[in-house]
């Protein structure tokens, strides 16, 4: 096996597991057809040919539909009722455009499916028309739809409403997150959550069924996608906030692990099953791949690596479920390995003798238990709270928040305390900054001061005032010299903060414009690869991530667009006025006919920065450079790859043609400080 970081927890895992999972690789290997950068297979894959005249009822269909949808959306301008509706009825031409357009129905058997879907946005269309929408109101399976701030498009989502579902009562809500399904698109999808009801349908529960943007394993804008649909979910129906979880089988188990890590404080408890739960040993095993990461991909491995953030599950109940002799049941084995390192025992229910599937035995155990944790809900002020990370994007547990790390990408952990009646105790490594925030109601404590204890190197005491009068209480901490202060720290330029610490794809987890050249780079070289690049981002952002992307012009982002969206922008000084216009304050600038980085410098006939910074026009706000999502065809292929392939910055050399792995040849890259600098060379 190839070696991993050295600070990295995988590695006493992988000399655990290494032996028992080469074995089961023999016999279980996922394909190294799919390991071939050469010849990457599309996803989603081309469909059938549809019969001439069944195609021509289909689209005669849809025009009507969408004919309908636009009287819709002229009066959504004005009325509140349609506009809060629309997107359920948006959802079903949409689907049914794209599959048309795409090519992506697989069967025949679907053909029956796409007129059904056809004839129920006609039916909604209508009704909603009418200033009514009974489906909001319906039990059973419904599908709804909201409109997703990354990019404007409406994404659908399917929900079960128990039969005894009612609006003055709160209900338990369980987030199912499906597997993966290469073949199940938006129309699919929309006909499937109309018809099926899901593996799990507790008494009482609403079931969400999130879409997620299609095959991402809920990371990125999937992760997005889900707590969006979470979200729309909440403001329709009577959910509790304290009794919701996260469940989901083989890449919807992969999902329950890194959001029951990412976030948490957010469920009353996690049942991931299957799946993956860490990048390396899943494909260097099950995928049989050579790999050969960067030392900065191996750091991005970290975003979605579960095991490195295992200690968060201290405060969230987790029951792991595998099949016996399921290859897949390495994702919880190895979960089990790492919490086992910090002295925890993770529930793990084994179908017996049972392979790529839920054992009906396992399912009444698991149930029973998600029951049982779902009397009690969610400690929304644990005595105890345990937390790790190693961004600023996933920053806080319970009332504890990381407001600032010594080095991103390298873990900072939190152990806080209550002790009545009025003291905290802290102990924390290689965090910078902190904040302890308690919600109207919710602080034990009865002091008028509190006294904070930080323990370790420098043990200190900091005394901060008590309670407010409506119960909440919130405090700052930040160091100075290695000693503990009050308060927040001093306002000095540029700091890494939440939503505002990179990588580059995580400009696309939030609004987003693309700012395309409105003129031509000098360099030939240059001008054909943003050009390609460009074009290549638009579709991809469609193929894979399921959205439209929103295209502007220099010329048309207005302050008010600044505000609202990240910018990414493509070009150069020559071809982009906005990228002439930011370019000086940029760590990573042009000199004569060089960009230069640090030291180095790279001639700009034949060279191109990437990279994300805050937009100095905009606090808030990012601007990228020529680039969109940094993970490429071939990663479309498994799941576990789906992860950053590039970090805060880097320069391409154009003359390498990009390949479905690279945007071109990676001559150098790295990552901004806590500052946003550039890092001294070592």
């Amino acid at each position: 096996m190839k070696s991993f970081p050295a600070d990295s927890v995988l590695v006493p895992i992988a000399r655990l597991l290494c032996v028992a999972l080469v074995l089961s690789s023999l016999a279980w290997a996922d394909g190294p057809g799919d390991n071939q950068v050469q010849s990457v297979r599309p996803v989603p894959p081309p469909g059938i040919s549809i019969d001439p005249a069944v195609r021509q009822e289909l689209e005669a269909g849809l025009k009507a539909l969408e004919a309908q949808v636009k009287r819709l959306q002229e009066k959504a301008s004005k009325d509140s009722f349609t506009a809060r509706y629309l997107p359920d009825v948006e959802i079903y031409s949409r689907g049914l455009r794209l599959a048309l357009e795409e090519g992506t129905i697989y069967d025949v058997k679907e053909l029956p499916q796409a007129k059904d879907v056809l004839a129920e946005g006609i039916t909604r269309a209508a009704e909603l028309e009418s200033g009514k929408a009974p489906w909001s109101t319906r039990t059973g399976l419904v599908v709804r739809g909201f409109r997703s701030r990354l990019d404007g498009t409406v994404q659908p989502y399917g929900v079960v409403v128990p039969a005894s579902y009612n609006a003055d009562n709160l209900h338990r809500c369980d987030l199912w997150f499906r597997g993966r399904a290469e073949k199940t698109p938006e129309l699919q999808f929309i006909y499937q959550r109309s018809r099926q009801a899901g593996e799990y349908t507790p008494a009482r529960t609403i079931v969400v069924h999130p879409f997620a943007r299609y095959c991402n394993a809920n990371k990125l804008a999937g992760e997005v996608d889900s707590l969006e649909a979470l979200e729309h979910a909440q403001s329709h129906y009577a959910v509790d906030p304290d009794r919701i979880s996260i469940r989901g089988f083989s890449m919807g188990g992969a999902a329950v692990w890194h959001l029951a890590v990412h976030y948490p404080d957010r469920w009353f408890a996690a049942n991931p099953g299957a799946g993956f739960s860490e990048t390396p040993l899943f494909l260097n095993v099950f995928q049989q791949e050579k790999l050969a990461p960067t030392e900065f991909e191996q750091t991005l491995w970290k975003l979605y690596d579960a095991p490195y953030w295992a200690l968060n599950l201290k405060n969230l109940p987790t029951i792991a479920y595998s099949g016996e002799i399921d290859k897949q049941k390495q994702a919880a084995d190895v979960m089990e390995a790492a919490m086992a390192k910090l002295g925890d025992r993770l529930v793990h229910i084994i179908g017996p003798q049972t392979a790529h599937k839920l054992h009906p035995d396992s399912k009444v155990e698991i149930e029973k238990r998600m029951a049982s944790l779902a009397v009690e809900g969610r400690n929304r002020v644990p005595e105890r709270v345990h937390f790790t990370t190693c961004t600023l994007k996933y920053d806080r547990s319970f009332w504890v928040r990381v407001t600032g790390l010594e080095e991103h990408w390298t873990f900072g952990t939190v152990d806080a305390t209550l002790i009545a009646p009025g003291g905290i105790r802290i102990r924390s490594e290689r965090v910078t900054d902190l904040e302890l925030n308690f919600e109207a109601g919710t602080f034990p404590l009865s002091n008028q001061s509190i006294i904070v204890e930080f323990e370790g190197a420098k043990p200190q005491t900091v005394s901060v005032p008590g309670r407010l009068s409506d119960g909440s209480w919130m405090a700052q901490f930040h160091q100075v010299n290695g000693l503990w202060k009050a308060g927040p720290r001093p306002v000095e330029g540029l700091r890494k903060s939440h939503n505002l610490q990179g990588p580059i794809d995580d400009a696309l987890m939030d609004s987003f414009v693309f700012v395309l050249p409105s003129g031509k780079s000098a360099s030939p070289v240059v001008e054909a690869w943003v050009q390609s690049e460009a074009a290549r981002a638009q579709k991809e952002w469609r193929r894979q991530m399921r959205g439209e992307v929103r295209v502007l012009k220099a010329d048309q982002v207005t302050p008010e667009v600044m505000k609202n969206s990240h910018l990414i922008l493509w070009g150069d000084e020559q071809s982009n006025p906005l990228i002439g216009q930011l370019a000086a304050q940029l760590p990573i600038r042009k000199v004569g006919t060089n960009w230069n980085v640090g030291n180095a410098r790279f001639s700009d006939t034949d060279h191109l920065p990437v990279l994300i910074y805050p937009n100095p026009s905009a606090p808030g706000r990012y601007i990228v450079l020529n680039s969109g999502l940094t993970y490429r065809e071939y990663d479309y292929l498994n799941n576990a790859r789906q992860v950053p392939r590039l970090p805060d910055w880097a320069i391409i050399d154009c003359r390498t043609p990009p390949d479905a792995r690279y945007p071109g040849k990676i001559v150098k890259a790295g990552f901004f400080d806590e500052q946003w600098r550039l890092k001294s060379e070592k």
